[in-house]
């Protein structure tokens, strides 16, 4: 079976936001939801509820649409006239309050009206599946399973599948399977429990947080401190995380699991009804969606970058918040010793070290507790708190850094219970690494291989049997197969430095020699972000003691190496995920063709820092427009017959000139990849892969079919310029904006070196330039930017204050 066309009844956040995620994937979308029980107030608009959260996701930031146009495949209704909606509707999610008996009157109502094998699912995130299903009909059993997205469903990759005995076998690998490809999902097959598996011990490790902070007496930052990156786990810590999530969730979600869990389990045990939090809830104070949490930025604060207040961990008045203290004041020695490791931090002496033991050891133990009651593996409940809570390390991860035979010592010791699959891995590890393989310890006291889906392809994967074919300390080449090689950085933050151009020309001059053995080169790598650019702090270095030799030699280096791979003999397809900013953008437009992960987001934003692009981004925006505004000229004579006209728009090239100066000159950054196709940072004809572990796969598979009959490009050698006059304009706009306050004066003097750029450096409106003639540009300006203090003053605030200096 084949899903075309979803529906989504329920259109709360989680609702509509699954409705915006299947609209982002390309699929028609039908939101149901009630209509509003008092009428008048929404001027009779019986769909004011579904169309309402429409209109507030186009709001949103972040936005639940990777366009703003996607909200077009959404068709608004409500469960009492458009019921007959559901007819040609292939999957139907459930998403309405967490109440029994208001799911099963929606679902009597949706079986009525559904087509025959559609499948029905349920978003509920605390109600057993079991309990769903009672009183349904045998078919309605047969097609119905549990989808729990994660909020934000855009953004939260994880999918914790739940099904029974009785669902068809072909509905769970359907919608496995498009949940993963299409909705970018990592899906975990869990088991019918109470909180399913990432809530369960989410909430447990949130809860023992809350408790040793109050028992241990020590303040929300230091426990934040130590409770996060120190140990794997976001910057957000406990606290910060309930904040994000709701203070007024964690009731409910505490409620949940009191009223199913059974009555021996640790998590009733753990739990604590602190007055403080009802006493915040119910004066607003729910976290950042209300008027603060634990933390509150100081509402009083005069300066712009308002002050952090918080909040002691064992009561609440508007009168106790007090600033934060800085990381770098209180943080303590346990949070420097997760630079050695999880074990370092647990064994420090000092009050953050006991906090993160008592927190990490009542948390790991319950984990190990629940294996085969939650799901089958360890590695299902560790993937689902890696996806579900971006944990670093998942729970059995986290025990294999401290060492299994160590962590059970510690708990005979403390005459805690060891957990019955810690006694079976013994003086073992809960994963190794065998015959190149990466393989999980079962309950059944045996290691097991870890299965990839097909279609998904990591270079994580491919490290624990194979060696680099080229490295140095900056980048390493990969072969992953089929002839084709992995360009990966290795710097922080992935920036370019002289070295990893040095790499990346010695891979394409190894697969050009290589004698047909290797035909293409993916550049590609599975850190948080592709690229952050040229690595600003090494730039700082020269800029400061005026090695402008050596400076204008990177920026030259950098053009060389980028044009030498856009006009290589054999393809080259970069796949970005997260950030692909500066250089790490130019990269994308020497490229042959780019397979981006959808949440892409590149920009060339040199001008933050007081510079322009220099290594071709500049010189690609305006030939990629050029490009496009020809294709969108041909197709447009072509729709009213006309094949063979004299004018095109190579004789108006301002166009080009005005639209990359405005990406450009704005700093522009593309919040998904759909958009760097609208912005022009990528082509049309470029791919987008949804699931993030699925994006090497694609991207080989794209460098594998241009390699087919690939043909070198030839060098654009007559491109057109908008000119003195094209610059003149550009200036005069620039000059409104400093003159309405919306520009600043050093954005003047930036934004006039990248005009000249742009419009070909003061040539004549007829004349034609080259590629190399405008990299030449490029450099000069770049190089006159690079000796101006305003450029040093802005890059020193950017690696300070990581954002760009507005003055």
């Amino acid at each position: 079976m084949k899903i075309n066309k979803i529906a989504v009844i329920g259109a709360g956040v989680m609702g509509s936001g699954i409705a915006a995620q299947a609209a982002n994937a390309g699929y028609p979308v039908v939101l149901l939801d009630i209509v509003p029980p008092d009428l008048a107030k929404f001027g009779g608009n019986r769909n004011a509820f579904a169309e309402g959260a429409v209109e507030k996701m186009l709001k949103a930031d972040p936005a639940p649409f990777m366009l703003p146009g996607n909200a077009k495949r959404i068709t608004c209704g409500n469960l009492e006239d458009h019921l007959n909606l559901l007819a040609d509707v292939d999957w139907i999610i459930e998403v309405v309050v967490e109440n029994l008996e208001i799911k099963h009157k929606t679902y009597a109502k949706l079986d009525h009206h559904r087509k025959k094998g559609s499948i029905v699912s349920s978003n509920t995130s605390t109600i057993p599946l079991h309990k769903l299903a009672e009183g349904q009909s045998d078919q309605f059993k047969k097609d119905f399973m549990i989808t729990h997205f994660f909020n934000p469903p855009r953004y939260m990759r994880l999918l914790e599948l739940i099904v029974s005995k009785e669902t068809r076998l072909d509905a769970i690998e359907t919608v496995r399977n498009f949940c993963d490809i299409e909705l970018g999902k990592g899906v975990v097959l869990c088991h019918d429990t109470p909180g399913f598996i990432a809530n369960r011990l989410g909430v447990f490790w949130l809860t023992a947080g809350i408790n040793e902070a109050i028992k241990q007496k020590i303040s929300i930052e230091l426990a934040d401190a130590v409770m996060s990156k120190p140990v794997g786990i976001p910057k957000t810590g406990v606290f910060g995380l309930i904040d994000l999530v709701g203070i007024d969730l964690m009731p409910k979600l505490a409620d949940s699991l009191l009223t199913n869990l059974p009555q021996g389990d640790a998590y009733r045990k753990l739990h604590v009804d602190y007055p403080f939090v009802h006493q915040m809830i119910a004066a607003g104070y729910t976290g950042r969606k209300g008027k603060g949490g634990f933390y509150r930025l100081d509402p009083n604060s005069k300066d712009k970058a308002k002050q952090t207040l918080a909040l002691s961990p064992d009561s609440f008045a508007e009168s106790q918040y007090k600033p934060a203290s800085k990381a770098s004041k209180e943080k303590p020695e346990s949070a420097d010793a997760g630079k050695k490791g999880l074990r370092a931090v647990v064994e420090t002496e000092d009050a953050g070290g006991k906090y993160a033991w008592e927190v990490l050891k009542q948390t790991l133990h319950y984990a190990a507790s629940l294996v085969g009651e939650i799901a089958d593996t360890v590695f299902d409940i560790d993937e689902a708190m890696k996806l579900g809570y971006n944990w670093k390390n998942g729970p059995f991860e986290m025990i294999d850094a401290l060492g299994p035979k160590w962590f059970a010592a510690k708990l005979k010791i403390e005459n805690i219970d060891v957990p019955e699959i810690l006694k079976k891995v013994g003086e073992g590890t809960f994963y190794r690494i065998e015959n190149g393989k990466r393989q999980f310890f079962g309950t059944d006291g045996k290691y097991h291989d870890v299965k990839r889906p097909e279609g998904v392809l990591l270079l994580s994967d491919l490290k624990l049997s194979s060696e680099p074919v080229l490295k140095n300390g900056s980048a390493k080449v990969w072969d992953i197969g089929g002839g084709v090689l992995c360009f990966e950085h290795q710097t922080k933050m992935n920036t370019f430095d002289e070295d990893l151009f040095a790499l990346l020309e010695q891979a394409r001059t190894t697969i050009e020699k290589s004698g047909g053995k290797y035909k293409a080169l993916v550049i590609y790598n599975e850190g948080s972000h592709f690229s952050a650019g040229a690595n600003l702090g090494l730039a700082i270095f020269m800029i400061n003691i005026a090695m402008w030799p050596q400076v204008e030699s990177f920026v030259a280096q950098g053009q060389k190496v980028f044009m030498n791979l856009k006009y290589a003999p054999f393809p080259v397809v970069s796949a970005p995920s997260g950030m692909a900013l500066g250089g790490g953008c130019e990269i994308l437009l020497a490229s042959d063709a780019v397979q981006a992960h959808a949440e892409t987001y590149c920009g060339l934003v040199e001008v933050g820092v007081g510079l322009i692009p220099g290594w071709g981004g500049c010189k690609e925006m305006i030939l990629r427009h050029q490009e496009r505004e020809r294709s969108k000229f041909s197709e447009d004579m072509g729709k009213i017959g006309k094949t063979n006209v004299w004018f095109s728009p190579d004789t108006t090239p301002m166009g080009a000139s005005r639209k990359a100066f405005e990406a450009i000159g704005t700093a522009k950054v593309a919040k998904s990849a759909h958009e760097a196709v609208e912005i022009g940072y990528f082509r049309e004809t470029d791919g987008i892969t949804m699931n993030r572990d699925r994006l090497l796969y694609d991207a080989k598979q794209r460098a594998l079919k241009l390699a087919e009959n690939y043909k070198t490009p030839e060098k654009v050698q007559n491109i057109r310029i908008a000119g003195a006059g094209g610059k003149l304009a550009l200036d005069m706009a620039v000059t409104d904006l400093q003159k309405s306050g919306k520009a600043t004066p050093y954005d003047g003097v930036v934004s006039a070196h990248l005009a000249e750029v742009l419009t070909g450096g003061g040539a004549d409106l007829t004349d034609k330039v080259t590629e190399d003639d405008l990299l030449k540009l490029e450099l000069r300006e770049f190089m006159k930017l690079v000796r101006n203090e305003g450029t040093l003053a802005r890059i020193e605030h950017m690696l300070d204050k990581g954002k760009p200096l507005r003055n």
